[in-house]
């Protein structure tokens, strides 16, 4: 009895444990679930571009390696041949945009190319192309391309424009294109003057209806009349000469249906990338960016910085400001908290310690009142001297003088010595001739020669003194 007891209480924890791990399993399968979910809506949500991979029957395509959001109101003028802004593309980035179609003769024929190579572009149409041929306009938003409008009639004389005729020529180049569509949300908010021939009052109006202004980065010249095999060499050598950048070409122009498969192909061997532009919307924003990564001509530093780490701004969920303190704090009413000593008095009641007086003795504060005292100015009198020290201040004789005295002291001394005289006559004749000689050198010369010259002639005359004295004797 007692043991079928124990039998089902093992039982019961064991379908206990076997409840928990079933609970488990339940819980990590809402979690992968939710996760494959929230990875779904990342991809639908994120611009999908349609790389080398995802070209059916053509796997040496160069495909569209990402997409571009741009907000026309931040960047409302792109070009480096004639703004200070471009788009924003990584070292070997290219995009295609195309001008004047369509025309379905040569616009299919590049629509198909396109394709083959899964590449999106950005077509500028011709209000009145779009007129005569509205199924051509459909055909570029059903391949997937943005499109921008490029006037009503394209005039080459935007320049000499009034801003009334430039809105007029704008405003109905929009209005014939969205015409054509269905829906006139799929016109991107992009525009390109006709010949790049710009005008401030162009560039305002279209700044202030939200539409931004393309130019170009390159050309490939494709209009004039050159061979295809000239529009493949000026496309390859002016983007390889920037490196990236945007292209223009008409898609209307039969030498640029036989020159684009080559460009293409060109810029696959040579690791170029298609970048595809589209404007940003609420449900799609813009790509991040910096700044610099628009200018036309960055700075080193600016180029520098783009290198460098970011620094992630942090947000605090609660961060509190702490009051700032107030002389009512400290209990202080007379506001001189350095000068009281009622703090410490204060903690020696309560029986804190205090900081014991220094060792040393303090230096008593002097009175300030009589420090500004005048002091008598000094008379001339206390800068006079007595003559003995002015005396004694004169500069004394040149040693040179005095031994030129010793030679006749020592003739007086000699007395009878009649045959020395000459020799001594002599050597004082020599001395002098010694410094005569000797002025002409220098001073130190003069000063060493003449004493020791002097020294040798006062020896001789005690010399010939002596040898008199012994004669006599």
């Amino acid at each position: 009895m007692v043991g079928g007891r124990l039998a089902g209480i093992r039982i019961t924890r064991w379908q206990i444990t076997r409840w928990q791990i079933t609970r488990w399993q339940i819980t990590r399968w809402q979690i992968t679930r939710w996760t494959v979910f929230c990875l779904g809506l990342f991809t639908c949500l994120v611009p999908h571009a349609a790389s080398a991979a995802d070209c059916p029957g053509h796997p040496d395509a160069l495909g569209t390696a990402r997409t571009l959001v741009v907000d026309p109101r931040e960047h409302p003028r792109i070009g480096a041949m004639q703004y200070p802004e471009t788009l924003p593309l990584r070292d070997h980035e290219v995009v295609l945009t195309f001008d004047d179609g369509p025309l379905p003769r040569n616009s299919n024929q590049v629509l198909q190319i396109l394709a083959d190579q899964c590449i999106k572009a950005t077509f500028f149409i011709i209000g009145q192309q779009a007129l005569a041929n509205p199924e051509g306009v459909r055909k570029y938003i059903a391949a997937g391309h943005s499109i921008g409008s490029h006037s009503q009639r394209h005039p080459l004389t935007f320049s000499k424009m009034s801003a009334e005729q430039a809105k007029q020529e704008i405003d109905a180049g929009i209005a014939s294109v969205t015409a054509a569509l269905s829906d006139p949300a799929q016109l991107a908010p992009f525009f390109r003057i006709p010949g790049l021939l710009r005008a401030e009052p162009v560039e305002e109006y279209v700044a202030s209806q939200g539409i931004q202004l393309w130019s170009a980065d390159f050309l490939a010249d494709d209009w004039h009349h050159i061979s295809s095999s000239r529009v493949y060499d000026l496309a390859i050598k002016r983007i390889e000469a920037r490196g990236k950048g945007v292209l223009l070409l008409h898609d209307i122009q039969a030498r640029t249906v036989a020159a684009l498969p080559r460009i293409l192909h060109e810029l696959k061997a040579r690791g170029y990338h298609i970048v595809h532009v589209v404007p940003a919307t609420p449900e799609r924003p813009a790509t991040p960016t910096e700044p610099e990564q628009w200018l036309t001509h960055p700075s080193s530093a600016a180029i520098a910085a783009l290198h460098w780490p970011k620094i992630p701004s942090f947000v605090f969920a609660e961060a509190p400001t702490m009051p700032v303190p107030a002389l009512s704090d400290f209990d202080s009413p007379d506001g001189a908290l350095l000068l009281s000593a009622e703090p410490f008095d204060r903690a020696k009641q309560h029986g804190v310690p205090t900081p014991r007086e220094a060792p040393w003795p303090s230096v008593a504060a002097l009175p300030m009142g009589n420090a500004v005292a005048a002091l008598p100015a000094p008379g001339a009198s206390l800068f006079t001297l007595p003559y003995k020290a002015a005396a004694l201040m004169q500069p004394s004789p040149a040693p040179s003088h005095h031994a030129e005295q010793a030679v006749p002291g020592a003739q007086e001394t000699a007395g009878e010595a009649k045959p020395a005289a000459p020799h001594s006559v002599k050597a004082s004749s020599t001395d002098r001739t010694a410094k005569v000689n000797h002025k002409t050198a220098g001073a130190h010369t003069r000063v060493g020669h003449g004493a020791h010259r002097t020294r040798h002639a006062a020896h001789g005359a005690r010399r010939s003194v002596r040898i008199a004295s012994l004669k006599k004797r």
